[in-house]
């Protein structure tokens, strides 16, 4: 097979090419190499392949640091040089805007980024009992498989967490039901590491002691899962269930369940909620709306400015976590959070939401399309919107300036995960 020459990433961090008339992803190359390459499958219009040999490297290319790379699917580009890494995320949400919104920003904001190594405070692992390997196995997916990566390292998370995959796998041998198992959730707080076993069946009284015995050892908080996520319990040491992360610039100390979603990178969450807040610019005296506001991650710093926020979200629990929080922080006569469902908004639903003089945004990976086309009269005057999908802030940005009568201001990634293709972004928006 002929050599190609690789253009550019896609959003799965893989080279792209050409060659034959069809478009070639080539998992490894990275742009201004010159390849060989494997297909493992094959489409009229394009074809997914392994890389054989670079020809001609990069001067980007890098030697990943983890003995996993390559077989393990938690991270797909530590090939590439980490600094190199954030310039190629902006250059995938810059052409995300133009090809899909067709629009561009006004400013390009300077990227966000922290530590490259350790920096994962949240991680689900899959654990699962493999007799021909020996017994459990414990860590990441397998690349485009549902096999566990066989793991007794990691370098994305803390030193201390990484160490206790090797133990872990023997606390699991241990058990009475090794392949009940099935997830391991980690979850930091504040002074606190959390594990949250999945737990298909109970352990017996033999099992719960060598929990104790692997949590006093190792310093970690165990959790047990019988079910769904909204299950999990706290089960040694003894602890009222809730962990916390704080924002010293806000002075908020925010808590969760270790099943809640909050952000896996916290140092990288405490400059991307001063960006926010600087963009936002929430002056006292004003409403600002936080749609799909979790716990209050971004609501609270609003409120901490003295302007009104109201906080919108889904999931009752979560808004129930965000009043807890509110109250906590003496936030609750300036922070109000209130249930609704974002994704089936009309103009008549979302007037009834009341009046904002400013919004932010922050929705899961499907975006936030009925929102956006809900807006009408009245509208916010400034919209921030923290991404985590390039392909639906690009859409959105489109509707909001073709249709909305907003400019894109601003925009830039938010390096929340290095050595991974995820892109996280921020954008502003301004009403003409």
């Amino acid at each position: 097979m002929q050599p190609v020459r690789i253009e550019s990433l896609d959003q799965e961090g893989r080279g792209i090419a050409h060659a034959d008339g069809k478009v070639i992803f080539i998992n490894g190359a990275l742009p201004g190499e010159l390849v060989t390459y494997a297909p493992y499958l094959k489409k009229p219009k394009y074809e997914l392949a392994q890389l054989q040999q670079v020809l001609r490297p990069s001067f980007s290319r890098t030697e990943p640091r983890c003995r996993h790379y390559g077989i393990c699917g938690g991270c797909s580009i530590q090939h590439l040089d980490a600094r190199a890494q954030v310039a190629v995320k902006q250059r995938v949400l810059e052409d995300s805007l133009w090809h899909i919104g067709k629009i561009r920003p006004d400013c390009i904001l300077p990227a966000i980024y922290g530590a490259p190594w350790g920096y994962r405070h949240r991680a689900r692992f899959s654990a699962r009992y493999v007799v021909k390997k020996g017994g459990a196995l414990i860590g990441f997916r397998e690349k485009h498989s549902s096999h566990v990566a066989d793991m007794t390292t990691c370098e994305v998370v803390p030193p201390r967490i990484a160490a206790l995959l090797t133990p872990l796998r023997a606390l699991v041998n241990a058990l009475s039901i090794p392949d009940r198992l099935p997830q391991l959730e980690l979850a930091i707080g504040d002074g606190v590491d959390a594990l949250v076993l999945r737990n298909l069946q109970p352990l017996s009284s033999g099992d719960e002691d060598l929990l104790r015995q692997f949590a006093d050892r190792h310093h970690v908080q165990f959790f047990l899962q019988p079910q769904g996520p909204e299950s999990a319990k706290p089960f040694h040491p003894a602890h009222d269930g809730v962990l916390y992360y704080s924002l010293p610039e806000f002075a908020l100390n925010i808590g969760f369940s270790p099943t809640e979603f909050t952000q896996v990178n916290p140092g990288v969450n405490a400059v991307l909620v001063r960006r926010a807040l600087a963009l936002l610019e929430p002056q006292a005296g004003e409403r600002i709306a936080d749609m799909f506001c979790g716990l209050g991650n971004f609501s609270l710093a609003i409120a901490r400015s003295g302007a009104g926020v109201v906080g919108f979200e889904g999931s009752r629990s979560l808004v129930a976590r965000a009043r807890s929080n509110a109250e906590r922080n003496g936030l609750s006569a300036s922070a109000e959070f209130v249930q609704a469902d974002l994704f089936k908004l009309d103009g008549d639903s979302l007037l009834r939401l009341g009046r904002f003089d400013r919004m932010l945004i922050d929705p899961p990976r499907d975006g936030a399309v009925e929102l956006i086309k809900a807006l009408a009269g009245g509208a916010p005057r400034r919209i921030v919107y923290i991404s985590c999908n390039p392909a639906t802030l690009a859409r959105d940005a489109g509707v909001l300036a073709h249709t909305k009568g907003y400019v894109l201001s601003a925009a830039g990634v938010v390096n929340m995960f290095p050595h991974t293709s995820h892109i996280e972004s921020i954008a502003a928006f301004d009403r003409q």
